[in-house]
């Protein structure tokens, strides 16, 4: 590690770093050094090595030997632009320090605005600037994140509210003021005060006070989030390798709280939640940047900046455009005016709805931007998978409209509709949906805790924060129904209800969100597919009428002119494959055929063959199964039109048919004539001790033939009854779980023989496929792959 470099500086004196060395500066770092590279305002500052932080993780969180001197050497080179001192009483230089992965984790890991603060420098930066409201309003924020991040000064539990915004809520009650901005000079002196003994009776630690101790305890504490629970979950629900690491950021401060020139905000090129072409974000005045991104005041939209300081709504509006042309992608950047001069902070690719993707990804290659392969490769995969979510029904929301069941409106932060039942903490949120509920987490504001609750759940509802807070950024990424800002909810955390108006809304009951609107309804309201599946399904809507068709269209034809493999579907009935067609899919990959015992009674039928003593008693009752199963493959014959079906034989061990609630026992006993007692022997010995291992698959078939049989028979009369009637079939038969080459063998003989009985018998002849796939260890001893002879018993067909 020495004789590597650690610390990579970028400022008026040189750059060392560029976009390309995400993984070593992380994106942020790396970002940085390419905006000061091409000339834009970002204030100097030095990125510690994503090496420094595994390094710190696997070696009992120390340093390696010389990173000390190299950070000094580095902070030298930003006093020597800013013309300021760290530490130093009378001219102090502050400075943020940040974390920065390889990929965005917005809000996952911690931030430190304003270190370098204490009772001697918050002195002389009054006296630096002249204005010792901001100094101590500066003083207050650092002591508070330094608190939380720091020293661990967090809430006990989900129901409790955060600490230092506790003792805030408390003061402003006290002085009389709505807003921070209403606190005097004296009152930010006394919370910070207050903060300080926070700080004391939490930890038993006065707040440090020397710079250089705060400076490493930052950057400590950014490493240590690397792992924290928040940012492990979120690497899990990403597949981000758990050992890539942070960088750390540390950059002279830029201060938009000093005054009604002076704000800060989060801007994105485009808008993120519908792609179209607009200069997209929202800013406050008087505030540093966390204040946007918590949510903790809702912000004035962008465009209002033009009012307020057209030349900096001007050089953000050419910022916008050189940041779009240089890294060519939608834009989210972070900015900071200064007394009227603007900084930007960091700027990345920004998280988009599966909307806004391929809206961005179609337009830019139409602005001569991207290329079409550039632009496909810029779409995650599961955008489609949005553009599939449901809208409210129209019918059903006129109704809600009509008795008045809209209450509320918000910030449209997050398209799509959601209904479900209420929940005000992330734990609540997990518990509704492991029980199967939809859910709809509302909260004042989300916080990076709040993770597990917003994957949980269906939509996100919070009272504040804006289009750039955590709930509406994080939203967009995982796809979800978001409205920010309602500022009509009165949220009551410990009595687990929230007013709005004259409505009281308790925890698990239904409220409705549309993320395309902002507007928030009492109560259930049904929901309608996306207009795609209208085009395409349901052909209830026009194509040329519908631009977000339009654009699936034209992505869906951009893969078809690159992919390299085919594409089957997951299906088990006709209309299921139908749907898949509609969709572009080239045959079926996979059709479950126990999928279909359990339609109507027929699981009768096959509890008979199961509970039967005898192989003429198996026999009975499948010859009830046949011509169902007959019937369901004829349609899906029909549907595929000549397509290829892989089918696969009867996989699940036998008890996942059978009753075990003692009311279904006896409701099978009384259906089959046998005595309950007899249904409970047989649940009881067919139990498995590991249900993935068990007597399933092919062994079914070996050890009841008779099974085999009746589902070949049923494929090919299925198959010579449509192409009778001049439709194309290709039936492939899948044998589950072959672990050996006689088991395979043993099938196969089944359905040959079959298959050769049914052609005789109807005198016509189709072409099939017979084989297996390589889904068990000792199957890959023997693989076609190895053994030639054996390639023609293999079915090249993908599932999933």
């Amino acid at each position: 590690m020495p004789d590597k470099k650690m610390v990579y500086s970028f400022g008026a004196a040189g750059t060392d770093g560029d976009a390309s060395m995400r993984n070593l500066l992380g994106g942020k770092g790396a970002n940085l050094a390419e905006m000061r590279r091409i000339g834009l305002p970002v204030p100097p500052g030095f990125t510690i090595t994503t090496e420094v932080c595994t390094y710190f993780v696997t070696h009992q969180y120390t340093y390696p030997e010389g990173l000390e001197e190299e950070v000094r050497a580095a902070l030298k080179r930003i006093e020597e632009e800013t013309g300021k001192v760290f530490g130093d009483p009378n001219n102090p230089l502050l400075v943020s320090v940040r974390s920065g992965a390889r990929v965005s984790m917005p809000g996952m890991m911690d931030t430190i605005l304003n270190l370098g603060l204490n009772d001697e420098t918050v002195q002389g930066l009054a006296k630096q600037t002249g204005n010792e409201r901001f100094a101590w309003d500066s003083y207050r924020r650092f002591v508070q994140m330094y608190g939380d991040v720091v020293m661990g000064v967090q809430p006990r539990s989900e129901e409790e509210h955060e600490p230092f915004d506790a003792v805030m809520s408390q003061l402003k009650a006290e002085v009389g003021a709505e807003y921070d901005t209403d606190l005097k000079t004296e009152h930010l002196q006394e919370l910070v005060r207050r903060y300080k003994e926070l700080v004391r009776e939490r930890t038993g630690r006065e707040f440090p006070q020397d710079p250089w101790e705060q400076l490493w305890g930052a950057i400590g504490a950014v490493f240590r989030s690397w792992d924290n629970p928040r940012a492990v979950v979120y690497r899990r629900r990403y597949n981000i390798p758990h050992d890539w690491g942070t960088a750390v950021n540390v950059q002279a401060m830029v201060f938009g709280n000093m005054g009604e020139d002076s704000g800060t905000g989060v801007a994105f090129t485009r808008d993120p939640a519908t792609g179209e072409k607009v200069f997209y974000g929202e800013y406050l005045v008087n505030a540093q940047g966390e204040d946007v991104v918590a949510g903790v005041r809702t912000p004035k939209p962008v465009a209002q900046l033009k009012e307020e300081m057209p030349e900096v709504y001007r050089q953000l509006e050419e910022v916008r455009e050189i940041l779009e042309r240089h890294f060519k992608d939608m834009q989210d950047f972070e900015f900071t005016i200064e007394r009227g001069k603007l900084y930007l902070l960091q700027t990345r690719n920004g998280k988009r709805t599966g909307l806004a993707a391929v809206r961005i990804a179609c337009e830019m290659v139409d602005e001569g931007l991207l290329d079409v392969e550039s632009a496909l490769m810029k779409i995650p995969a599961d955008s489609l998978s949005q553009l599939l979510s449901p809208i409210f029904d129209a019918n059903d929301l006129r109704r809600a409209e009509a008795e008045g069941r809209h209450v509320a409106t918000g910030l449209p932060a997050g398209p799509g509709a959601a209904t479900g039942k209420v929940a005000f903490t992330a734990s609540k949120a997990e518990e509704f949906s492991r029980r199967g509920e939809h859910v709809i987490l509302v909260r004042n504001e989300t916080s990076p805790e709040d993770i597990r609750g917003m994957l949980a759940s269906d939509g996100i509802l919070t009272a504040r924060g804006g289009v750039s807070s955590h709930a509406a950024l994080v939203a967009r990424q995982i796809g979800k129904v978001c409205v920010t800002g309602c500022g009509a909810l009165n949220i009551d955390y410990e009595r687990r209800q929230m007013t709005v108006g004259e409505h009281v809304i308790r925890e698990g009951e239904d409220i409705s969100i549309d993320g395309t609107t902002g507007r928030v309804y009492l109560g259930h309201i049904d929901t309608a597919p996306s207009e795609i599946v209208q085009v395409l399904i349901q052909k209830t809507l026009e194509p040329e009428k519908s631009y977000t068709y339009k654009l699936f269209s034209r992505v869906m034809e951009w893969s078809d002119r690159y992919r390299k493999l085919g594409v089957r579907t997951n299906a088990d009935q006709p209309d299921q494959a139908a749907n898949a067609i509609a969709f572009g899919a080239e045959g079926i990959g996979l059709c479950r055929t126990e999928h279909m015992f359990f339609e109507g009674d027929r699981i009768y039928a096959v509890r008979e063959m199961i509970l039967a003593s005898d192989q003429e008693g198996r026999a009975k009752a499948l010859a009830k199964l046949l011509p169902l199963q007959r019937e369901d493959f004829i349609g899906i014959f029909k549907v595929m039109e000549g397509r290829p079906v892989t089918i696969r034989t009867l996989d699940p061990p036998l008890h996942e048919f059978l009753p075990h609630e003692e009311e279904d026992i006896r409701t099978t006993a009384e259906r089959l004539g046998v005595s309950p007692e007899e249904v409970r022997e047989k649940v009881e010995a067919l139990r498995e001790l590991n249900p993935m291992l068990g007597h399933r698959g092919c062994r079914l078939g070996i050890a009841y033939p008779e099974i085999t049989e009746m589902q070949a028979r049923a494929i090919f009369e299925a198959a010579v009854a449509v192409a009778e009637e001049g439709v194309p079939v290709h039936p492939e038969i899948m044998i589950p779980l072959v672990g050996t080459r006689k088991e395979l063998q043993l099938q196969r003989e089944i359905v040959d023989r079959v298959a050769e009985e049914v052609f005789q018998e109807k005198g016509r002849r189709v072409e099939y496929l017979v084989g297996t796939m390589i889904e068990v260890p000792p199957a890959q001893r023997w693989s076609p792959i190895r053994s030639p002879r054996w390639a023609s018993s293999l079915a090249l067909a993908p599932t999933t």
